[in-house]
């Protein structure tokens, strides 16, 4: 019996910045089909998915779909398949119906800075404020979601593998999602740690919003307790 061709995949095999930063994608808002081929990801941003493709060098068209029966505001679509990728996702703890399921994901040590990024940039937030209560205190928070509590325990533990945080855990009453939350001195650790250098995939509002929060924090404070943020200031295009 003849044989068919040997499948062969869209997608480079090969852990890098951007290879890192695109399964962070994946694995916050990715979609993996039942059929064992087919990868799906939709946004808001379109920025977003511009960037997923680029990281992973794929050349497929962007959907657009809309909420509500079409009359909701617009998502972002990339759809391809790609047997040998599927299966690798899979080999590193990806599979269809993952976000109640997961429980890790087997990322290098060396790229786990970006995938992070690439999750925060998917299901993570940050917000800063003044306390009413006590004017003179600047609140800083970081966060990342799942409706998995294992992968959020999972997440904290590898975070802090790698840098000298603990985070807390805090829930929603109106949903099963978990969220895993950095508050002050480790929220500007976590942020640091994501956005280390320059010329690294993010979502744009997403940095600017934590740039502009970091600045508050470096202008109140003074001397050697103001926190290090001169890299930060790299072009964000």
């Amino acid at each position: 019996m003849k044989r068919g061709p040997k499948p062969k995949g869209q997608v480079l095999i090969r852990w890098s910045r951007e290879f890192a930063y695109a399964i962070g994608l994946l694995t916050s808002d990715g979609c993996l089909s039942k059929n064992g081929r087919h990868i799906n990801l939709t946004s808001k941003d379109l920025e977003q998915l511009k960037t997923f493709k680029k990281c992973l060098c794929l050349n497929v068209k962007i959907g657009i779909k809309y909420s509500g029966n079409g009359s909701g505001r617009p998502y972002y679509q990339v759809q391809f398949g790609d047997v040998l990728f599927y299966k690798f996702l899979n080999s590193i703890g990806l599979f269809s119906a993952k976000s109640k399921t997961i429980s890790s994901v087997l990322v290098p040590d060396e790229y786990f800075a970006d995938f992070l990024r690439g999750y925060f940039d998917g299901d993570g937030s940050s917000y800063s404020y003044y306390d009413s209560l006590f004017p003179k205190s600047y609140r800083f928070y970081i966060s990342f979601m799942s409706a998995s509590p294992p992968f959020v325990r999972w997440l904290q533990t590898r975070i802090s593998k790698m840098i000298p945080v603990k985070g807390h855990f805090s829930g929603y009453t109106d949903s099963n999602y978990l969220q895993l939350k950095y508050a002050k001195t480790e929220a500007i650790i976590v942020s640091r740690y994501m956005y280390y250098g320059t010329r690294i995939p993010f979502l744009k509002r997403k940095y600017l919003k934590i740039q502009r929060t970091m600045r508050i924090i470096g202008s109140r404070c003074g001397g050697d307790s103001a926190p290090k943020i001169s890299h930060w200031h790299f072009d964000a295009s």
